[in-house]
């Protein structure tokens, strides 16, 4: 009876454990911030704002995700092609190989995603600022000044408008001004960052138009041939209060309704409804605060950037630089590491909705893909470029990898992952399939057979010898092999769920082609002959480890590989490394069960690597305690990293089971997580409380087979009806089949 009562209370108390997100995670500061990178956040996924003070003003720099000048700077591709290339490289003759195909990112301004503009409210008249918070649970950012006056603003959750007010207004003379970017003027503005393209005059573009009457303000600004944006900000006056909406267009006249109170009202309920929904998808307590808050930002990120029908995430997705200048690396979509680690948290944060708009995004752009791999390449099937505009076209750069043969194949996984985690028949038919199956097919056309193992022509490691010729292997790296046994198994497994035996048998024996990973007594290299020699920014070597897999720390073998990759890697230290490094280095480490050095790096990047806002700034902003690069170009795909390194701490999906609390420290001895997901849509949650594991709640969305690694022996295994279940446990794997939508919860039954 005891066992039975304290089961009871085991089983509702998760809920109660399991933080949600709260006030203490909010961004909360006494004044504005006076740099744009260090702004109030605010997105949808298609229109974004950053709330900051520039001159004394009041500023929101306005941004749209799908504004870019998309000309092309490349030459013709079927000439100076992946052919000629490995010609260039076989004669020693590569310096034109960088002339006509890395040159042009850098020489040519375009193309590049563009700012749309700012708005400004002069508010000298409200005394200073006494409270400036985002409430990261309802995308609401709010300030108050001296004067009693309240600003509040933030971007609707599912329609293109941005809302703001001023409430108890003394001086109700306060209008928005206009702020349009320097696209047309002389003044040569370098902008604050590393890696920046120069001012934004250097785009030629003709002097934009502003049309204003008493309540109106309408901005069109022409681009490139024939295209343009507009800005559109309309405002009433009610009392002692001004509201106002505005919004941005791409190639269309923009438009707004006219908002009353009643219709604000609405918007108002259906935006914080989203937001609610949005939050209510997962949750996570850890007792490192500075983890737990920097988790809880990174999720309010991801709900602000990743939406449905909006382009994937960019570099700075909808918070393009506000400095008069082009955006760092141009704002673009660099697929070599960037896009992928943004998605990362996705899955295991159960937020697959808005993982999928890097899938659906790359479904839109796979016509362009394939005239490229075509025409570049030379061979049937699907690549996409490493570095590439909003609709598909490459823009070249370091061609090892911003045209490298294994982009698709890392870009494919998070179509599998996709699959995999929602177990979606529907997804497998449409999307998964097809993409996973045609990318193997280009990677099988563009290899060749030599003494019996398949080979690429040139294989590179990113971002390794930068762009040199020195950075083209002729044997396989590891990055691209690791990526091509996970390709063909990929192609494998998805033929097999559709009952295409013969394909799977295809794919299996491709595989079977490949060499091993090359590895010695330093680990894991980064090619043949090629060991880690240097501290070096990009994990790409591990990635047989993580986020692929393919490497287990429970098996013998593959154990003393990554103990000794580590080993060699700690030994060169971080001093070049960026701060992505460490976001991607605590799952790298979370993989082998090494909890409290993965915990370390999340702590490093929280610290050192982020502005007060909590954007990734890649370099060290401590004056380079960990690394030699101090710079603050800020990306996006660290901070995502960064909390995919949380959730690897809790919860992981392994090549066949999955695995509840794998590398969480000792010191840790309160913790728990709800409605994380696994590999074959399992949502899970769990708690641990003063250093014991509790309970283990499992909830098959599908139904299907759970393999699943407890955190404890000893355990009770009930359904949602209280009826026991025999589950049987083999090698510390405990199996079960399971029913759709049936719910069982493990308790630890130790006494």
């Amino acid at each position: 009876m005891k066992k039975i009562i304290v089961l009871i209370l085991l089983i509702a108390s998760i809920g109660r454990v399991t933080a949600q997100v709260s006030a203490e995670y909010n961004l909360s500061f006494p004044s504005l911030a006076s740099k744009w990178d260090e702004a109030m956040p605010l997105g949808n996924g298609m229109l974004g704002a950053l709330v900051w003070q520039k001159k004394g003003n009041l500023r929101l720099s306005l941004d749209r995700a799908d504004l870019w000048d998309e000309r092309n700077a490349l030459p013709d591709l079927t000439q100076f092609n992946f052919k000629w290339v490995e010609q260039q490289k076989l004669q020693k003759n590569y310096g034109i190989v960088q002339r006509t195909l890395d040159q042009p990112y850098d020489r040519e301004t375009y193309p590049t995603k563009l700012p749309a503009g700012a708005m400004e409210f002069n508010i000298a008249s409200f005394g200073k600022v006494t409270s400036n918070v985002l409430d990261i649970k309802t995308a609401i950012n709010t300030v108050k000044f001296e004067d009693g006056t309240l600003f509040k603003c933030y971007i609707h959750a599912k329609q293109n408008q941005g809302i703001f007010s001023f409430e108890n207004l003394k001086n109700s003379s306060v209008i928005p001004e206009l702020i349009v970017h320097n696209y047309a003027g002389s003044e040569n503005v370098a902008g604050d960052n590393s890696h920046a393209g120069g001012g934004l005059q250097k785009l030629g573009y003709a002097r934009g138009t502003v049309t204003k009457d008493s309540n109106v303000i309408r901005y069109k600004q022409p681009t490139f041939n024939g295209h343009y944006y507009e800005i559109m900000i309309k405002w009433t006056k009610t009392g002692n209060k001004i509201s106002g909406i505005w919004t941005v267009s791409n190639d269309q006249p923009a438009t707004l309704p006219v908002v009353s109170a009643a219709q604000e009202s609405i918007l108002l309920k259906s935006h914080v409804n989203w937001w609610a929904n949005f939050w209510k998808q997962s949750a996570v307590s850890v007792p490192d605060q500075i983890i737990q808050k920097q988790y809880y930002l990174e999720q309010y990120k991801l709900g602000s950037v990743a939406r449905k029908g909006a382009p994937a995430i960019t570099l700075q997705a909808v918070w393009t630089a506000d400095n008069g200048s082009l955006p760092p690396w141009k704002g673009d979509f660099h697929n070599d590491l960037n896009t992928q680690l943004s998605y990362w948290p996705t899955y295991t944060s159960n937020h697959l909705a808005e993982g999928e708009t890097f899938t659906d995004w790359l479904w839109k752009i796979k016509s362009e893909s394939k005239k490229y791999t075509k025409s570049y390449f030379g061979v049937e099937g699907l690549n996409v470029p490493g570095v590439v505009t909003v609709s598909g076209h490459p823009m070249g750069g370091w061609i090892q990898y911003a045209m490298s043969p294994t982009v698709n194949a890392w870009c494919a996984q998070h179509f599998y992952w996709q699959w995999k985690y929602s177990m979606d028949k529907k997804f497998l038919d449409e999307r998964a399939y097809p993409y996973i199956t045609q990318s193997a097919l280009f990677l099988e056309n563009i290899t060749r057979m030599e003494k019996g193992v398949r080979k690429l022509p040139l294989s590179s490691s990113p971002e390794y010898n930068d762009n040199s010729i020195n950075a083209w292997f002729l044997d396989w790296s590891n990055f691209d092999l690791g990526l091509a046994k996970f390709l063909f198994k990929a192609a494998a497994e998805v033929s097999l769920a559709k009952g295409l035996k013969t394909e799977q048998q295809h794919w299996l024996g491709l595989y079977k082609q490949l060499p091993e990973l090359e590895s010695n007594g330093a680990g894991l290299t980064i090619a043949p002959g090629q060991d880690l020699n240097d501290s070096h920014r990009h994990m790409s070597q591990y990635m047989a480890i993580y986020p692929l897999a393919i490497l287990d720390v429970n098996k013998s073998e593959d154990k003393v590989v990554i103990d000794n990759s580590f080993k060699r890697l700690e030994e060169k230290g971080t001093r070049a490394w960026c701060g992505y490094s460490f976001s991607w280095m605590a799952s790298l480490y979370a993989r082998a069960y090494e909890a409290d050095k993965a915990v370390k790096q999340l702590q490093i990047f929280a610290s050192n690597f982020c502005s007060p806002n909590s954007f990734h700034l890649n370099g060290d902003q401590k004056g380079g305690q960990y690394s030699g690069f101090t710079y603050r170009p800020f990306t996006l795909e660290g901070n995502f990293a960064f909390a995919q390194g949380v959730n690897e701490l809790l919860l992981q999906s392994r090549a066949d089971y999955v695995q509840v609390f794998p590398a969480v420290p000792e010191s840790w001895k309160d913790v728990s997580f709800s409605n994380l997901r696994t590999e074959g849509a399992f949502l899970i949650s769990a708690s641990k409380t003063n250093g014991t594991p509790q309970k283990v709640k499992v909830t098959s969305e599908q139904g299907g087979k759970l393999n699943i690694r407890l955190p404890f022996k000893n355990l009770i295994a009930k359904n949602q009806k209280g009826v026991t279940i025999k589950a049987s446990t083999v090698n510390g794997v405990t199996s079960l089949n399971m029913k759709k939508g049936e719910t069982v919860d493990f308790v630890n039954g130790a006494k």
